[in-house]
């Protein structure tokens, strides 16, 4: 049905040619699901946007062939493009927020489309909308209908730019990242309604992800796609398998293993030697080599729980007034975080798992203070933290101190990296100058694996990566006993991942570092936690040693946070 034949892409900049892809071939057959996957600037998303003809003819060149049927979509007319474009092939993008229109209804941008394609007039179309609406599963759908894109949840957006690539009957759907930043359960109902959707409706899927786990669940044949080419080609059973390229070993091997006790997660690196070549290194060797011993375990769990707890918190409860009307005379409140009490022994890493909205980024924040709690208890080395002035608990922030989920809107984008980690070190008034500051962080980058270089440049110079490895320095700047670490690598690659993950335990050794870490994903909280604490509705659902709640979980939440982990438990 799809064929493309050494299809090459490059866009003009100011240093020349950037070849982005590199000469790819690959075949999809009608009601197939070809999973596209690779790291950011793999030339995955380039080559879906050309498929689709989505690129800057001014600014890029593309040579190559790509045919659906016997239409080579490369020579068409724009005009003759538009037609297939929603109508034949069609596509759902990356983040639903920035693809929907802010300022247009949901239900006016699905019929848009179903008028421009199909013809129907303006009933018609809202008819055919809410009939794909409830297609999708979206609640109330009258009601999604007449809202607004920030009104609804992220699962919810997504599954209106789902309805809307559907709306002209496609035979082909590109899906690009479509479940990247969605917890696990609304990922798990994403990909099998994509999944059933495909199936009433023949069609054919080009699944496109980094993530080898939700490639699993929905591919039937796999293109691993590293730097512009397509380095593996196979079935999804011989990928997982018998993987034959050294990046695609990395690929797999950089997931956490809820199997495995991993000091440290293997990285691409450990499968590619200089310029490339192929080695012939297995996963299973290379995680040997870091795994931990029993005895390792058991040496860890008595040395961490013999002590005092460094952080006490005791039913506290972080509520929020909604409504009311006028002079709040029906005044009610959403309970965030409701009752909640637990400790953290100083070298420990406590893992906060559970779906958006469940109170675990407000617990965090609640924590330090950066929403104030309704009421209850903070005590941080036997200090109650709620009871602290405000110059006191800014005092109290250079040993408490928070690793926030988007790099790239916590720092400031008019400021250097450098200026931007010098700042917490001005305002505490640490060392004697500036150059000793400057020295600090120079330090603090090398010690996070960046640049010197680095020093003067500005974030949106630096890629997911980096910005995560910068705010990293940022926190460690004051030199805290305590980091909460909230979803810090959800928006990463696999790789880059797994890279970050193993510098948090490596700061934490040496460092002496105590973590909450807050994460949706919980093959990331199995591997680098303790202890796992699940949060649901504001309130502790279960808390128990890491093996225990992911191998034993008591609470059915637990069992289908677990169970809707891409990939099952390998």
């Amino acid at each position: 049905m799809l064929k493309t034949e050494n299809l090459k892409v490059s866009f003009k900049t100011r240093d020349g040619l950037f070849e982005a892809v590199k000469g790819i071939s690959f075949q999809l057959k009608k009601g197939e699901t070809l999973g596209i996957v690779g790291e950011s600037g793999s030339g995955k998303s380039v080559t879906s946007l050309t498929l689709m003809r989505l690129h800057d003819e001014k600014s890029t060149i593309i040579s190559g062939n790509i045919w659906l049927d016997d239409v080579d979509l490369l020579s068409l007319p724009e005009k003759e493009m538009q037609k297939l474009r929603g109508n034949r092939i069609a596509m759902i993008f990356q983040e639903p927020m920035t693809s929907l229109n802010p300022v247009i209804t949901c239900g006016k941008q699905v019929t848009e489309a179903i008028q421009l394609h199909l013809g129907l007039n303006k009933q018609a179309a809202k008819t055919a909308a809410i009939a794909l609406f409830n297609e999708v599963q979206l609640p109330r759908p009258e009601a999604i209908f007449d809202s607004y894109p920030h009104q609804i949840s992220g699962g919810q957006k997504q599954r209106v730019m789902i309805a809307m690539a559907l709306s002209c009957n496609p035979e082909l759907l590109i899906a690009d990242e479509p479940t990247t930043a969605l917890d696990v359960t609304v990922q798990k109902t994403i990909i099998e309604l994509l999944l059933k959707l495909k199936a009433e409706r023949n069609m054919s899927l080009i699944f496109i992800s980094h993530d080898l786990g939700v490639i699993s669940e929905i591919a039937d044949h796999v293109a691993v796609m590293y730097k512009g080419e397509i380095v593996e080609q196979a079935t999804v059973k011989q990928i997982f398998a018998h993987p034959k390229h050294p990046y695609t070993k990395g690929l797999l091997a950089c997931r956490p293993s809820p199997s495995q006790h991993l000091k440290k997660l293997p990285v691409v690196a450990d499968f590619l030697k200089e310029g490339d070549t192929v080695t012939s290194v297995t996963i299973d060797k290379i995680r040997e080599q870091y795994t931990y011993t029993a005895t390792e375990i058991t040496a860890r769990k008595k040395q961490l729980y013999s002590q005092p707890p460094l952080l006490s918190v005791k039913d506290m409860n972080t509520w929020f007034p909604v409504g009311g009307g006028l002079f709040n005379l029906n005044k009610q409140v959403v309970k965030a975080v409701n009752g909640v009490s637990f400790d953290v022994f100083p070298g420990e890493t406590l893992g906060l798992a559970g779906e958006s909205g469940c109170g675990k980024t407000t617990l965090g924040r609640s924590i330090l203070r950066l929403i104030e709690p309704t009421s209850g208890q903070v005590s941080f080395d036997q200090t109650d933290l709620l009871k602290l002035n405000t110059s006191d608990m800014r005092r109290m922030r250079r040993d408490v101190q928070i690793i926030f989920q988007d790099p790239y809107s916590s720092l400031n984008p008019r400021l250097t990296v450098g200026d931007s980690l010098m700042e917490p070190l001005q305002v505490h008034q640490l060392y004697s100058n500036n150059s000793e500051r400057k020295q600090k962080v120079l330090e603090l980058l090398e010690r996070v694996n960046l640049n010197p270089s680095h020093f003067n440049r500005y974030p949106h110079e630096f890629s997911g990566g980096q910005r995560q490895r910068i705010v990293i320095a940022r926190a460690l700047a004051l030199q805290p006993r305590f980091i909460i670490c909230d979803e810090s690598v959800s928006a990463l690659d696999v790789s880059v991942q797994a890279q970050v993950l193993n510098l948090l335990r490596e700061l934490q050794e040496e460092l002496k570092l105590t973590y909450i870490f807050i994460s949706h994903d919980l093959s990331v909280i199995k591997h680098i936690s303790d202890r796992i604490m699940i949060m649901n509705k504001g309130q502790i659902e279960e808390i128990g040693e890491a093996d225990e709640v992911y191998n034993h979980p008591k609470q059915d939440y637990t069992k289908r946070l677990i169970a809707a982990i891409p990939g099952g438990h390998a």
